[in-house]
């Protein structure tokens, strides 16, 4: 049984365009740039994860700060803006696990693939 031309020409040019291009994509995979993390000076956004067993609520509450969101699924805790002195307090508590910094991260473009292909 013979395949027409008309078949097979577009899936040979298409796998010739992948493979051409894929040297290129993995060289520029190669060059690592780091990961710019930011907030403006006047942020003051935090997240703060709690003990699994405490209301993230009644935490914010006990410092005066209103969440902006309670977590309750994966993170245990809330985000809220928090003065200076807010932020130590929450960290000097034993039910307060960590008091993060709110930010924007960006990743790189292109992949994270190292290796080059052929090899």
């Amino acid at each position: 049984m013979r395949i027409p031309l008309k078949r097979v020409l577009p899936v040979a040019v298409a796998v010739l365009a992948t493979v051409a291009v894929l040297p290129a994509a993995a060289a520029t995979a190669a060059v690592r740039e780091p990961v710019p993390h930011t907030a403006p000076a006047d942020h003051a956004t935090y997240i703060v994860s709690v003990r699994g067993d405490v209301d993230p609520a009644e935490v914010a509450d006990r410092v005066g700060a209103t969440p902006v969101y309670v977590y309750r699924t994966v993170l245990h805790g809330f985000s809220a803006r928090l003065s200076p002195g807010q932020v130590e307090e929450l960290r000097g508590m034993p039910d307060v696990e960590a008091v993060e910094e709110d930010g924007r991260a960006t990743g790189g473009e292109g992949s994270d693939r190292t290796w080059e292909w052929g090899s």
